[in-house]
C-alpha cells in the first residue's frame, strides 16, 4: 500500500517537531541519527514544494512566453 502523500504543512510541521526533539537532547544517539535521517529527507521535500510553488508562480506572473506580466492592482 502506498503512503499518502503529505502536505507542504503537515511536512513542515513534522519537521518542526523533530527539531523540539532533538533540541531537547533526551534522545539516545540511534533515536538522535534516525530523526535526523527523517528530518532532512523532510527538509528535501519542503524544498521541493517551495520549488515548484516558485516555478507556478513565476509561470503565472511572467506566462508562457518568459515575459513580465505587469501587475495592475485595481483601485476601488
Amino acid at each position: 500500500m502506498a503512503a499518502k502523500k503529505q502536505t507542504f504543512e503537515q511536512a513542515m510541521s513534522r519537521l518542526e517537531e523533530i527539531v523540539r526533539l532533538m533540541e531537547r537532547g533526551e534522545c539516545g544517539l540511534d533515536e538522535s541519527l534516525k530523526l535526523f535521517e527523517e528530518g532532512a529527507k523532510l527538509a528535501g521535500i519542503c524544498n521541493e514544494m517551495l520549488d515548484k510553488a516558485e516555478q507556478k508562480v513565476d509561470l503565472l506572473v511572467n506566462g508562457a512566453t518568459g515575459e513580465e506580466t505587469p501587475f495592475v492592482q485595481e483601485e476601488g
